[in-house]
């Protein structure tokens, strides 16, 4: 082979690699505030890592401060808070009503899911053996008062 036909295999096979590299590059980013010693917390990290998404985790000794910082009630909260493409995502959210909430925009301050229900992302380990409590994501808007966005059961 000659050091032309190499050349243009190596850059072929470079530019092959590109549209991977530019996914690689552009995963949506979310910023997560947590307790240091959660472990549900570093559970629903991994559902968010492992469907996509950079996150960029916070400890802190409170959510609650966080989640007053942004606007969000603490009648929503939950073990961790988080902040993607400006909305508030409080709990146990599964990535699909995230992805869902950045791609529709709805006017709202963010999404929760109160407290910790068995079965969601980063509550749905081993030690629960299947069990699986109906859970709703709710649409948390501006005034306060939130609506069903999603429910699992």
């Amino acid at each position: 082979m000659t050091t032309l036909s190499l050349q243009r295999r190596a850059l072929l096979a470079a530019a092959a690699l590109l549209p991977l590299a530019a996914r690689a590059q552009h995963k949506t980013e979310i910023q997560v505030y947590k307790t240091p010693t959660c472990g549900c917390c570093k559970d629903w990290i991994k559902h968010l890592q492992a469907n996509g998404f950079a996150v960029k985790a916070t400890d802190v000794n409170d959510t609650a401060p966080v989640r007053a910082r942004f606007g969000l009630p603490d009648k929503y909260g939950s073990c961790h808070t988080a902040r993607v493409g400006g909305y508030v995502v409080e709990g146990h959210v599964p990535v699909r009503e995230i992805r869902r909430l950045l791609a529709e925009k709805p006017a709202a301050v963010g999404i929760a899911v109160p407290e910790m229900p068995v079965g969601s992302p980063g509550m749905d380990g081993p030690a629960y053996k299947g069990q699986l409590d109906p859970y709703d994501v709710l649409l948390v808007l501006a005034d306060g008062s939130s609506k069903v966005y999603a429910t699992y059961n």
